[in-house]
């Protein structure tokens, strides 16, 4: 009985995370609205940010043959509208559907772990394209290079 009651546990403890995040279209519009706020440098990151996140739904109808643009525009209409579930359908004619509905569901932690580490190499990326670079010293190494030909 002591096993069944840990079985059960762990069965509701896994699926206890599988719906705690929104969908990338939620999590752009989310983001796109909040950057659209601000001013400078920092919008400009966020809106990229919020454009980065659609490119997985984009990906996916282009996959799948379908008018990316258009599916997109429709998810964006529903997410507006409230219907937060709605996601790409590469069966259907419309091109969007409930995936709660439609039983397709994605792992929270699994979505968590790759956009955090989508942002940590985005955020590396950046940090070594930001070095410090010495003038002089790059026109030394251009004199001596000319030396050693």
């Amino acid at each position: 009985m002591v096993e069944l009651s840990r079985c059960v546990s762990d069965f509701s403890t896994a699926f206890d995370g599988l719906f705690k995040l929104p969908t990338q279209m939620t999590l752009s519009a989310y983001i796109r609205a909040h950057g659209l706020g601000l001013r400078g440098k920092l919008q400009f990151v966020l809106l990229a940010f919020a454009k980065a996140l659609e490119v997985i739904p984009r990906q996916i109808c282009d996959n799948a043959g379908l008018d990316s643009t258009d599916v997109l525009n429709k998810l964006r209409a529903r997410h507006h509208t409230g219907d937060q579930n709605y996601g790409v359908d590469v069966d259907g004619p419309e091109g969007v559907r409930d995936n709660m509905k439609a039983f397709v569901w994605e792992p929270s932690l699994v979505k968590l772990n790759a956009i955090s580490s989508a942002a940590e190499a985005a955020c590396l990326i950046l940090s070594v394209d930001e070095t410090v670079r010495n003038p002089q010293s790059e026109a030394v190494c251009t004199a001596l290079s000319f030396l050693v030909d």
